[in-house]
């Protein structure tokens, strides 16, 4: 295949961007998106010009790094991670388009390498159980009902890549945010600290500078493991009651 690759180039995040445009000729409809880049970078350099920078590091849909917005859609035209993302995918002659996340929340550190921290933040909040608990204990030590426990799974499978935020129209952070919350809340380990534990969360999500949820669905739709959004009802129920909790003991 022959592609023209328009890339967000930017030297970093108080530099002004600019859309660059590639010729990508040689392409194979077996390689993973990020192989592709690969590629037009090798060639790049080899022409004594300057690669673009984009972030990966598992290549196996599990870590989360390697977000893109490609034609407009985070990670790409189907809901997997762009470096499980394959060029088949797209046809000969046809042109990219290739962002960054686009949220003031996640500032631009080089091309399409955004900063990520403020997801970690929100993680160093709360998103923990304090308790020193030792080894690993025995996995039916504490018995917990299937559906429960399966739940807080899918609560759980949210790998932290950004996408909900990149689809959000107001780069919200609730579906991550509801996510790590709920797989806590949703178990009997998480409980002591269950209602401290999502004010602590949903604060640093707002210092952090992401918008508000409007019911806009964009974040399920774009995530990759297809985490749903019935999580951020439940964030914002137990929001609600550790509020009134909190309102009582103050009283």
């Amino acid at each position: 295949m022959r592609l023209t690759l328009h890339v967000w180039r930017q030297a970093g995040p108080d530099k002004p961007g600019r859309m660059e445009t590639y010729d990508a000729p040689g392409i194979s409809d077996h390689m993973s998106f990020l192989e592709m880049l690969d590629l037009v970078n090798e060639r790049m350099i080899e022409e004594g010009k300057e690669p673009f920078a984009f972030d990966s590091d598992c290549r196996e849909g599990i870590c989360g790094a390697c977000g893109l917005v490609i034609n407009g859609i985070p990670h790409g035209p189907h809901q997997t991670t762009t470096c499980q993302l394959h060029m088949r995918s797209f046809k000969d002659g046809e042109e990219i388009w290739i962002e960054p996340w686009r949220a003031t929340a996640f500032p631009i550190l080089k091309d399409l390498i955004v900063d990520r921290e403020p997801f970690e933040r929100i993680m160093q909040a709360g998103g923990y159980v304090a308790a020193n608990a030792g080894g690993a204990p025995d996995g039916n030590a504490i018995p917990i009902p299937k559906p429960q426990a399966d739940r807080a799974m899918d609560a759980a499978e949210c790998i932290g890549c950004g996408a909900c935020v990149a689809a959000c129209p107001n780069a919200s952070a609730m579906l991550f945010t509801s996510a790590k919350v709920s797989q806590f809340a949703l178990l009997p380990q998480g409980q002591p600290e269950r209602w401290e534990r999502v004010h602590k969360m949903v604060s640093q999500m707002e210092q952090e500078g992401f918008g508000n949820c409007a019911n806009h669905t964009e974040c399920e739709a774009a995530c990759p493991k297809g985490v749903s959004i019935s999580f951020i009802a439940q964030l914002n129920r137990d929001l609600l009651r550790a509020t009134l909790k909190k309102s009582g003991s103050a009283a």
